[in-house]
């Protein structure tokens, strides 16, 4: 049995008090063949029981599951959180970061195609100016991916998708997990983008050269400053590896 993180605990409540609301028994036979924890949904002394009758402490015996699921592997918490929202949303998939089951909005955008392509754990999404100059900040953030050994970066002109490159970036920022934006000359682009990945509810890691680049509008999030020279981007290369083994879900729970 896997260790439940804080974390993950504090998803698994929300989850476990909405199946107590919702789910049936058919819910509960296709999630544990999904999951292959079938044994853990049948076995359980009270939950198909609980809701059979009524009782009061159904919900109680859903959390007591769904934890169970989790413990036996830890993947399974994404493949809980795609089949409520596959099964009682009306808006589609979830493709933020962290899939929530409170309050969503649903909208249509005009100047994009939504992505058909599916959700990549590993992709960081990197937004940042293009140039010479920028070339060095670049191989610094997959050298930092490649240090997690979990994830991996890309950049819009790493792709051609599609005739228009906003199309291409809306797909990378659309398909990523985690979306680094270096505000460094305050790029009007970048900003574009970055209200892009905070708009789908993306992790953003900010970066940038100077402090004095980053928007008044997100000053208050921390970001990452760094030195365009040999040192500076090796300490980048390290201080964003950091932040990435934080959000890499196969080493979090020991964070």
């Amino acid at each position: 049995m896997s260790y439940l993180d804080p974390e993950t605990s504090k998803k698994l409540v929300p989850i476990g008090r909405f199946m107590g609301e919702h789910f049936t028994g058919g819910n509960w036979t296709e999630l544990g063949f999904l999951t292959g924890c079938d044994s853990i949904v049948q076995n359980h002394p009270r939950l198909l029981r609980s809701l059979s009758f009524g009782d009061d402490d159904y919900p109680e015996a859903c959390l007591a599951v769904v934890g169970s699921m989790v413990r036996n592997d830890p993947d399974n918490l994404k493949l809980i959180e795609d089949y409520i929202i596959e099964h009682f949303s009306e808006s589609g998939p979830n493709i933020s970061t962290i899939p929530g089951l409170g309050p969503t909005i649903r909208f249509s955008p005009t100047v994009f195609k939504v992505p058909t392509h599916p959700q990549d754990a590993k992709l960081v999404a990197v937004m940042m100016p293009f140039g010479p100059s920028f070339a060095g900040v670049y191989e610094a953030i997959k050298s930092a991916c490649s240090q997690t050994q979990w994830f991996y970066a890309q950049r819009a002109d790493d792709i051609w998708k599609d005739t228009t490159i906003i199309q291409d970036v809306f797909d990378l920022i659309f398909r990523s997990q985690i979306v680094v934006c270096d505000y460094t000359g305050r790029n009007p682009n970048v900003f574009y983008e970055a209200g892009i990945a905070h708009t789908l509810g993306k992790t953003v890691i900010p970066i940038t050269q100077n402090s004095a680049d980053v928007p008044s509008d997100v000053m208050h999030h921390r970001y990452l400053t760094y030195l365009n020279n040999g040192e500076g981007l090796n300490h980048l290369t390290l201080t964003l590896a950091q932040r990435l083994r934080t959000l890499d879900p196969t080493l979090a729970q020991f964070a």
